[in-house]
């Protein structure tokens, strides 16, 4: 592994994962299993901390997918998403442990995500990943 360059030697301390208290996510069942729908959120006031900084970061999250058996329960993606408020964690980082607890949680056949950061210094950040769930499953 490739070891991170830290040249302005600053105290970087991300939350580590077993320590984020993350809310989990509930989900119900999705009763037309088979019909394919786009399912879209929208989360404007997206808040976590700055590794560098310890500033909050905030951002739009748009979050897109195609449910298989379940739904995410909007009430504790609500509680899931705020819990991030308390985490240090780099903008990078926030898409890919979404997505992961997002796909661990329902099983969705197709997922889009997108971190759109705030500006902050001068640069904006725009982080996207997706998902598709193996044909074997």
């Amino acid at each position: 592994m490739v070891q991170p360059v830290n040249q302005q030697n600053l105290d970087i301390r991300s939350t580590p994962r077993e320590e984020m208290n993350l809310y989990p996510l509930d989900t119900f069942s999705y009763e037309f299993a088979g019909r394919e729908i786009w399912i879209d959120f929208e989360i404007p006031e997206f808040t976590a901390i700055c590794p560098f900084s310890d500033f909050p970061d905030f951002a739009t999250i748009r979050l897109k997918y195609v449910p298989n058996e379940r739904c995410i329960e909007l009430k504790s993606l609500k509680l899931y998403i705020n819990s991030f408020r308390e985490v240090k964690v780099f903008h990078e980082h926030v898409v890919n442990i979404i997505i992961e607890d997002f796909v661990r949680a329902c099983d969705p056949l197709r997922i889009e995500l997108e971190g759109d950061f705030n500006v902050r210094g001068n640069i904006k950040t725009v982080v996207r990943a997706s998902y598709v769930r193996p044909s074997d499953q």
